[in-house]
């Protein structure tokens, strides 16, 4: 058996990539520096990598010349490349849009008749079918919704939170199943929807704040009938769409005998930091629910924009945290943004893993590309996530089982450290070098 190993390091943000093969000896009986992988221990499944295709994204792709576009979607969903499969797009304008934009936004239009979707047609649309083009298939999509439109709102307006009025949460239900039926119309495969972006946030820009008990109202007496009703019941449903700090308590609040049928799984974003031990303990009272993390970005306001390793590396530590500990899938954010981080209509700029600069029509790759791909272009979807153990935390260390029965390992070190070790399975071993900040897969066959 052999270990293919391909690391990956970036001095002053010059990337440097060595690929290696080693050959697995008899187990000299070492007890130190091991890195025992166990694929007999099985654990969830893994359906694979995506990001968002918002309006910003479509916006600046539509700015870009073909060899860019097709540079940029070759490198996320060529199955050579990243391998991205899924895709998360926004129900109405979020902030990451040019603007506010409603389906419609006539309240005595009860049937829904002024009901259009010339927004995304603009933008969202062209990106998703090149992007598909590009995959030779069609992208699994998550449906999100970051506000009604204002007129059901208690604060008449889709910023600053406010709440769904109680005489429009059946007429919600129907809008949102027409979203779905909009894009199963032109060929798109929606299978999940989240109820709410961020329900416990009162954002600067589209929002709507749900309690727990909220939503578990407007899932069971609203969402779930309407999607039973309009021949949707293959739609998988995602509660909470936040944070992790408190997702165990959403789950522990909304998921009960008579729901557990309506919610596939929760999803989360990563801002509040790891709270990983919070996946396992909704694994672990709810172990039928998949875990998605629905977004994941540098935002500027939290992160420095000019950390590039130190960012990349977030995102392998994230990923890492999260697949050990339950995770099904990961959506990153914008898949594309401008020079400035944008265009965000309340001025909240972020990072994308690729970014365009208008002015120079120059297209940048990120660091942060290398380091998902690492995982991306290795554990493919269907993946099983396997046991392992590590000699030190300065190593952090993930294992799959791919579906041709290859194993992956993907090793991150963050420290100013070269950390020695054996990758050992079975009765045999390998001894490998980790350079300092650098990441590592190994592909055994």
């Amino acid at each position: 058996m052999n270990l293919s190993l391909i690391t990956t390091t970036f001095e002053d943000n010059v990337k440097k990539e060595e690929t290696k093969i080693l050959s697995m000896i008899p187990d000299g009986g070492d007890e130190n520096q091991l890195i025992t992988l166990y694929p007999e221990m099985k654990y969830q499944t893994f359906e694979g990598f995506g990001g968002a295709l918002t309006e910003a994204a479509g916006y600046v792709y539509a700015q870009m010349d073909k060899k860019q576009k097709d540079a940029m979607l070759h490198t996320y969903f060529g199955r050579d490349e990243m391998g991205y499969t899924i895709a998360r797009i926004h129900i109405d304008s979020c902030d990451f849009s040019l603007g506010h934009y409603e389906a419609m936004s006539n309240p005595d239009d009860t049937q829904m008749n002024s009901f259009q979707l010339d927004r995304p047609e603009k933008y969202i649309f062209p990106l998703l079918d090149d992007a598909q083009k590009q995959l030779g298939a069609k992208i699994e999509i998550l449906l999100s919704p970051w506000s009604p439109p204002a007129f059901m709102k208690t604060n008449g307006q889709r910023n600053h939170g406010g709440k769904i009025k109680e005489e429009y949460q059946e007429f919600w239900a129907r809008y949102i199943c027409r979203y779905i039926l909009e894009f199963r119309k032109r060929g798109y495969s929606v299978t999940r929807l989240s109820l709410q972006n961020e329900p416990n946030a009162a954002q600067l820009w589209d929002s709507c704040e749900y309690s727990a008990e909220e939503e578990k109202v407007f899932l069971k007496n609203y969402m779930y009938p309407a999607l039973r009703k309009n021949h949707l019941d293959d739609i998988q449903i995602f509660i909470w769409d936040h944070n992790k700090e408190r997702l165990f308590e959403r789950a522990c609040t909304i998921i009960d005998e008579e729901t557990d049928p309506m919610v596939a799984g929760l999803a989360f974003h990563w801002y509040s930091g790891d709270h990983f031990e919070a996946l396992r303990l909704v694994q672990e009272k709810f172990p039928d629910k998949k875990l998605i993390l629905s977004e994941a970005c540098i935002a500027y306001s939290k992160f420095s924009q000019d950390g590039y390793l130190g960012n990349a590396e977030k995102y392998a530590h994230e990923i890492i945290g999260n697949l050990n500990n339950g995770m099904n899938a990961f959506y990153d954010w914008n898949i594309l943004l401008d020079e400035q981080g944008g265009p965000n209509h309340v001025a909240g700029y972020g990072d994308a893993s690729f970014m365009f600069d208008t002015k120079k029509k120059e297209l940048i790759e990120k660091i942060t590309v290398s380091y998902i791909r690492h995982f991306s272009h290795y554990i493919r979807p269907q993946a099983i996530c396997i046991a392992h153990s590590r000699y030190t935390s300065k190593l952090e260390v993930t294992s799959f089982q791919n579906i041709d029965n290859t194993l992956a390992v993907v090793v991150l070190n963050q420290t100013e450290e070269t950390v020695p070790a054996y990758i050992r399975l079975h009765d045999t071993y390998a001894k490998v070098i980790f350079p300092p900040h650098s990441i590592t897969t190994g592909i055994l066959q």
